[in-house]
């Protein structure tokens, strides 16, 4: 039977958000979008709400009456724990529990390769490995992970996590050659887990069909994700001598690129 409730977007004034609100609203009707500051103006057929995503009350009512939900919402970079802790754990708790209690989803949740950023560029990654995160953020991510199986487990939710490389119109360093997903291919990505018949706890990597990527959604195949394009396209451009980089540089040799280097400092025995 067709959901005709309307879809929930956390998020949507982010710069991924601005992207996909209206293809989200032609694809699925009525969509409901949410963010922490002032945006709109409505698009057809959208209602927006404005959530701090760390109000469970406000989070609650924002989530009842809904259908699908992309959780998108939170802070997309490295702060300080207390931001992180209210925006990103916090919220995503929030979320899903409002979504158990309201009966809502499936659930689309944007992870990040910041979950596994200390594995290096000469790994090459399953949805099987370890969590190895390399900032707080990146831990905000791995909880968030983590929440998702134990909703999944728990309360037989279904919720797809999106370990979303670098998601921009095209690719702007050497490591995106391997990170880089477009705006297309997210989309769809986020299609894909909603066309799927039961998703449990899904790990996904967002990336496009990148010659240098580092990461397989081989052990997803009840997800019929086909990304379209590939970062390779801008190889030439970005490294036209060749790759020059020093490889001993925490940015270069890990996979979470700057997320790494941003005050590592390991003890030397």
């Amino acid at each position: 039977m067709t959901d005709t409730r309307p879809t929930l977007f956390t998020g949507a004034a982010g710069i991924l958000g601005r992207w996909l609100r209206p293809r989200l609203a032609e694809k699925y009707g009525r969509l409901r979008s949410s963010d922490v500051v002032e945006f709109g103006p409505a698009l057809p057929g959208e209602e927006i709400v404005i959530t701090d995503l760390a109000d469970a009350a406000a989070v609650d009512r924002m989530v009842e009456g809904v259908g699908r939900i992309i959780h998108f919402g939170g802070i997309s970079y490295e702060s300080t724990f207390d931001r992180i802790l209210q925006s990103n754990i916090a919220g995503t708790y929030n979320v899903f529990e409002a979504a158990r209690r309201h009966d809502a989803g499936p659930i689309v949740y944007s992870s990040s390769n910041h979950a596994i950023g200390f594995y290096t560029r000469d790994d090459r990654l399953d949805a099987s490995v370890p969590q190895r995160p390399d900032s707080l953020y990146g831990v905000s991510k791995a909880f968030g992970e983590d929440l998702a199986s134990f909703f999944a487990d728990k309360y037989g939710m279904d919720i797809a996590c999106l370990r979303i490389g670098t998601a921009r119109p095209d690719p702007t360093d050497v490591r995106q050659l391997s990170t880089w997903q477009s705006y297309e291919d997210l989309l769809r990505m986020i299609e894909a887990c909603f066309d799927a018949p039961k998703l449990g706890c899904t790990i996904l990597y967002g990336v496009s069909n990148n010659d240098r990527r580092w990461w397989s959604n081989e052990l997803a195949p009840h997800v019929d994700y086909r990304p379209q394009d590939n970062a390779e396209t801008f190889a030439a451009k970005l490294i036209p001598d060749g790759d020059k980089r020093d490889l001993n540089d925490p940015a270069v040799k890990y996979q979470g690129g700057v997320f790494v280097a941003d005050g590592y400092a390991p003890k030397r025995r």
